[in-house]
């Protein structure tokens, strides 16, 4: 039987699209090996965010070559898509397909074992109005599963590359997506995590069916579905009809990442993003007074070309002042081809590493003063494996729906499934709790015990 293995960097969505590629080949025969074995065919799906993105790469297509210099190597992903030119230089490299057309690997694979000519299969993504239809029924890795809604962006924020390495906004279509949410269901999930590259702008490129129509659907129309997870939201997208839909539904989970950027206007401005910190923040206010109790995560990005002190002092008072009950906190990474990367007043390393350990320990701080609140509380949480940590091998370790991580003493056959525990202890970047009661299948009522 032919093997092939797989490696992927980058994003959830890369994540879900090896998978969706993974399907195919074993829908063609193929037998799936680790990316350390020696295998037929390798595939490396790249990332291309930033410059260490694509050298990291580069760093894993020639691993995959040195591991057997028989083997077919397929490269795809942003990066392919980006620079398809400089990969086919890689010594080894057969055959480049960027981030559509995925479907036709399989057949460059063929003719490639036919001619040993080496294939080039990018084309202009600007340029494609549809989304690629890639079926996961189920994920060979994880507990939660990934629902990809929607591809590409029409944003062009000043440091981001993206649009160039996946086109421009496509939806995918309802039907398709109700389809696969209960494919996933049927083989299990408790949890969908909607996904894409501008997840909730899902929509903007149809008539009459938006993002909060999708969220009705799949709340309605999927029998067996639990939780719903929208993997990101942009403050322009928190519409009067999405925070209706989060606040009639039953399943949408108390949790919303709304990426910030930068707390400074004159930041934001540069960055080219289309909000204030004032609009940002009134649409803040309106959600939670929908939802109260609402966990916020979101992206901060320091050290962007040109900010001073005090424009990092604004990120900082900002975020202290809208209290999110985590951050995920980036340098600026100069990419390439981006407008920023061209822009004078570059900060450097060591005042960009600065502003880092600052934020970082204001996310604790406020993380910790979100996790606070539920001590004491009854929580639900999917576990979805052992704690890694020593001596815990009966901690099971998953996420509660307002996205605390929490470990508690459990069997293995609580993973996957929905389980109501105590919060004992608030912590970060895991809290403490006591296993209380699991959810049956079969009634949907908490049991006290899982036999």
């Amino acid at each position: 039987m032919t093997t092939v293995a797989f490696y992927t960097l980058g994003c959830k969505v890369n994540h879900y699209e090896t998978e969706g590629i993974w399907n195919m080949f074993k829908a063609n025969g193929y037998e799936r090996v680790e990316f350390e074995k020696e295998a037929d065919v390798y595939v490396i799906n790249t990332c291309t965010v930033t410059n260490t993105g694509d050298k990291k790469s580069r760093q894993i297509i020639r691993r995959a070559v040195r591991k057997n210099p028989e083997a077919i190597i397929c490269v795809t992903g942003c990066y392919a898509q980006t620079s398809p030119g400089e990969i086919m230089e890689i010594p080894g490299v057969d055959i480049v397909v960027g981030t559509q057309n995925r479907k036709q690997m399989i057949q460059y694979i063929e003719e490639h074992r036919k001619t040993r000519e080496p294939i080039n299969g990018v084309a202009n993504i600007m340029k494609n109005r549809t989304f690629e239809e890639m079926d996961v029924p189920v994920f060979s890795d994880r507990t939660r599963a990934s629902l990809k809604i929607q591809e590409g962006c029409n944003n062009f924020c000043t440091f981001c590359i993206i649009p160039w390495s996946r086109g421009l906004l496509r939806s995918r279509d309802p039907e398709n997506v109700l389809k696969q949410a209960q494919q996933l269901v049927n083989a299990g999930y408790k949890e969908i995590v909607l996904t894409g590259i501008h997840t909730a702008g899902y929509g903007e490129d149809m008539k009459d069916y938006h993002f909060a129509d999708l969220l009705r659907d799949l709340e309605e129309k999927v029998d067996g579905l639990k939780r719903i997870r929208i993997s990101s939201i942009e403050a322009s997208q928190i519409t009067d009809d999405v925070i209706q839909a989060l606040d009639q539904s039953k399943k949408i989970v108390r949790h919303l990442h709304i990426p910030l950027q930068a707390g400074s206007d004159t930041v934001l401005a540069r960055m080219r993003r289309k909000y204030s910190t004032e609009y940002y923040l009134e649409k803040v206010e309106k959600i939670r007074k929908a939802l109260p109790d609402l966990a916020i995560t979101s992206d901060v990005i320091v050290g962007f070309p040109g900010e001073t002190d005090e424009e990092f002092k604004e990120t900082y008072d900002f975020i202290e002042k809208l209290g999110y009950s985590e951050l995920h906190v980036f340098p600026y990474s100069r990419r390439t081809g981006t407008p920023a990367a061209r822009m004078d007043d570059q900060v450097d390393d060591d005042t960009k590493n600065e502003r880092v350990h600052q934020l970082i320990a204001l996310s604790e701080k406020l993380a910790k003063r979100y996790a606070d609140q539920f001590v004491n509380e009854l929580l639900e949480v999917i576990p979805e494996e052992h704690s890694s940590e020593q001596g815990e091998s009966n901690m099971l370790v998953g996420y509660t729906d307002n996205y605390l991580k929490v470990k508690f003493a459990g069997t293995p056959d609580m993973i996957g499934k929905i389980v109501r525990v105590k919060l004992t202890k608030s912590g970060y970047p895991v809290n403490e709790a006591q296993f209380v009661r699991i959810m049956d299948d079969a009634t949907n009522d908490y049991i006290t015990a899982t036999s």
